[in-house]
């Protein structure tokens, strides 16, 4: 029995070369496992394997334990900022070039073949052995990958899908050669008629190069194409991973010095021009522009930033030139987790793929019995030799578990390098099978729904006030305050009139607003914000209009804060935590989904029902006044009743609740703790994210079992017609060709997926 790690174990990840089919993983797979402290699971898409070792395993122990088995491996570099292409490498990366070689050298040897067996009326004297001229290279060189392989098992005592190709072409072309030499196909004027089910009219003079060589020719064509398209498959992380820059513009005493992004250290200044990407993550320390961070969290618009304001890493600056003091570099970038998340998740396997793992792993040792019990029933029945070995040579070849292998790790490749595009972490197979069950969706109010910071949303006048010249007053006292929610009255009203006044004489009074002098026109004007109370204590009570209008938005669990100046109340202005533009629109498509949306937040019942009313929420999927250690029991309550919750948050105060839920899906823009609960990472702050992550998730799940489902019915089917004769060798080799190259296909609709709503 193998014997688990117990004491603290550590991850280590691997480049396997060498895999030719998903039996080579269950190899890889099984004999690491086989090692003391050691829990692995290898991916043959990815061609990586993810290893859970404890202490006193080395690195070097995994690869030599790798390098017994019949393959390679190594262990890959750290994803960090910009130096890209060994992180995303695979153990082969030119694994295409060679197989196209092969396959345009056979393909130009193995058609003439072809023609010459299919074609009687092509077949002039001594054809059969101008075809053993073309089918030789063929069958040695082109199909050398097939037959090293085969060896390189037997050495280890394995089979794999490689052992049943070379047997297949072997035994073809070895029949073939003892028919021209021993038999009589040798004989100049023979014809043999092509057929596609074998007969019981065969003879010594029947040859059979044209399967040899096809098989060949069609196995090597479907590799290559499933080799491009695996690449292709995870050309959306290779993307992801090719965004950071090479080097940055340090600022140091004054002047720009060009160094590598290597050498960038947390808190260094660096510049930025417009145009440029942004180095790494950082904080912007002098200058405004609009920055582009489509390629990383799929937001189509810019976004303005001003100094203060924290920025992303490869995202691009379209405006004025900045300068950013840096905050994480390296492997701590937030394009760098991204990225070692996805990859985390491509390497990983849903229940699914490893009951496929499991079926291929004995697959070909069945195949092969099979084979033999096809050619000795055929010969006990009385059929001729050449029937038999036809039947035999047929099931060998047609029985390809690759598809098997390959139907889980592709869709699940292309579908997380999309999320990826879309500003969507998956961070695990096993999410997919959540998205699958999940039917209610609670929502985090604040910095989920509502944009978690205060805003001015209305101004209230008095008869007779002027909204500038409100705002104007109002704005340059509670400029100098640091309350948040003087800080939304400012930030409102110097974008509405411009530069404020310095107050004089400020003064803060506590729990009631504050007080001072501005003077606008040469005219100083005694301005007063803050509560009601605050006014009708000097005395400038609200007019009964004011006031009714005011308790109206308070209702509504708004915040009200009134003005005056010069001995009169003029207006109230209305603060707000604002619901997001897109809030709505999500939660009617999480309806569409057939998801029942419910609303979880700390403020009071009035507030939470406003916010549910202005985002189509029911009254009863309100959870109001909850506590932040209450969250997680609200979810319990729901999962009690049946449901089967997601939970969308980005605080600390979500974490335990993201944890607890079926389904955790973290808004990018909250807090580290609440993204290291979740299961799914929203990059943007926009809740339609949330909608494209389970469509995708869905979407990458029905892939699957419809890959499944193609590969067990194309093995389910093939074997029984080729053991009974009905199939030709070389139309099976294309058929299984065809099976592998399908699913990869199928998988690749995947990056065609596009959200719902455009960001």
């Amino acid at each position: 029995m193998t014997t688990r790690p117990t004491t603290e174990s550590r991850t280590v990840e691997l480049l396997i070369g060498g895999m030719t089919c998903a039996s080579c993983a269950a190899r890889v797979e099984q004999k690491l496992n086989r090692m003391d402290g050691v829990t692995a699971t290898v991916n043959y898409a990815t061609e990586r394997a993810n290893v859970s070792v404890a202490d006193g395993v080395t690195v070097e122990d995994l690869v030599s334990t790798v390098q017994t088995t019949g393959y390679t491996a190594r262990a890959p570099q750290p994803i960090a900022g910009g130096d890209t292409a060994e992180a995303e490498a695979g153990a082969e990366p030119d694994a295409v070039g060679p197989l196209r070689r092969r396959v345009l050298v056979s393909l130009v040897f193995a058609v003439p073949v072809i023609a010459l067996a299919m074609v009687p009326a092509l077949q002039f004297p001594y054809w059969q052995w101008v075809s053993l001229a073309l089918a030789t290279p063929v069958v040695t060189w082109g199909g050398w990958p097939f037959h090293k392989a085969a060896i390189t098992n037997l050495r280890h005592g394995a089979a794999t899908m490689d052992t049943l190709i070379s047997l297949g072409v072997v035994a073809a072309f070895g029949w073939s050669l003892y028919a021209l030499f021993l038999g009589d196909a040798g004989t100049p004027g023979m014809r043999m008629p092509f057929r596609l089910i074998p007969t019981r009219a065969g003879g010594s003079d029947e040859i059979y190069l044209e399967v040899a060589s096809g098989v060949t020719l069609f196995l090597l064509a479907g590799r290559y194409a499933e080799a491009r398209a695996k690449r292709q498959s995870g050309a959306a992380l290779r993307a992801l991973l090719e965004l950071g820059v090479k080097d940055v513009a340090l600022l140091r005493e004054g002047r720009e010095v060009r160094i590598r992004l290597e050498e960038l250290t947390v808190d260094d200044a660096f510049v930025v021009r417009p145009g440029e990407k942004i180095a790494t993550d950082g904080v912007i320390v002098t200058g405004t522009s609009a920055v582009d961070a489509s390629m990383v969290t799929g937001e189509s618009v810019p976004v303005e930033v001003r100094p203060g304001d924290r920025v992303v890493g490869a995202t691009v600056n379209a405006g004025g030139r900045l300068v950013v003091r840096a905050t994480r570099v390296g492997p701590d970038t937030q394009l760098a987790q991204m990225a070692r998340l996805v990859q985390d998740a491509q390497n990983g396997k849903a229940a699914v793929q490893r009951l496929a793992d499991r079926v291929s792993a004995v697959f070909v040792p069945l195949v092969m019995v099979l084979a033999a019990g096809t050619l000795v029933l055929w010969l006990a029945n009385g059929a001729p030799a050449e029937d038999a070995f036809t039947a035999a040579v047929a099931v060998l070849i047609i029985a390809c578990p690759c598809a098997l292998g390959l139907a889980t790790p592709t869709a699940l490749m292309v579908g997380t390098g999309r999320a990826a595009q879309l500003g969507i972490v998956i961070k695990g197979p096993e999410v997919l099978e959540s998205t699958r069950r999940v039917d209610t969706v609670v929502l985090d109010k604040t910095g989920t729904v509502t944009t978690g910071s205060m805003a001015l949303v209305d101004v209230l006048l008095a008869d007779g006030e002027d909204r500038a010249r409100v705002l104007l007053l109002a704005g340059a006292l509670e400029d100098a305050s640091e309350h948040p929610i003087a800080r939304a009255v400012a930030t409102a009203a110097r974008q509405e009139v411009g530069d404020l006044p310095v107050p004089e004489n400020f003064t803060n009074l506590d729990g009631l607003g504050v007080r001072g002098l501005v003077t606008i026109d040469g005219a100083a004007h005694a301005v007063l914000v803050g509560r009601a109370a605050l006014l009708e204590k000097w005395p400038q009570p609200l007019p009964i209009g004011l006031q009714r209008r005011k308790s109206a938005a308070e209702a509504d669990g708004k915040t009200a804060v009134a003005v005056g100046w010069d001995g009169r109340a003029r207006a109230v202005l209305v603060i707000a935590d604002t619901v997001k533009p897109t809030s709505r629109e999500a939660v009617a498509a999480m309806r569409a989904l057939g998801l029942r949306p419910v609303l979880l937040t700390g403020d009071n019942r009035s507030v939470a029902h406003a916010v549910a009313q202005e985002i189509g929420v029911a009254d009863a999927d309100v959870f109001a006044e909850v506590l932040p250690a209450a969250k997680v029991e609200v979810v319990k309550r729901l999962q009690a009743g049946g449901a089967t919750v997601a939970m969308v948050g980005d605080g600390v105060n979500d974490a335990a609740a993201l944890a607890q839920a079926d389904l955790g899906l973290a808004m990018g823009t909250g807090t580290d703790v609440a993204i290291a609960a979740s299961d799914l990472t929203l990059v943007r702050g926009d809740l339609r994210a949330a909608v494209d992550a389970i469509r995708l998730s869905r979407r990458t799940l029905a892939i699957i079992k419809g890959n499944l489902f193609w590969a067990i019915a194309y093995n389910v089917a093939a074997l029984p017609l080729a053991a009974a004769g009905l199939l030709n060798p070389m139309l099976a080799g294309a058929a299984m060709a065809f099976s592998s190259v399908f699913v990869v296909s199928n998988s690749l609709r995947l990056r065609r997926f596009e959200p719902a709503v455009r960001p």
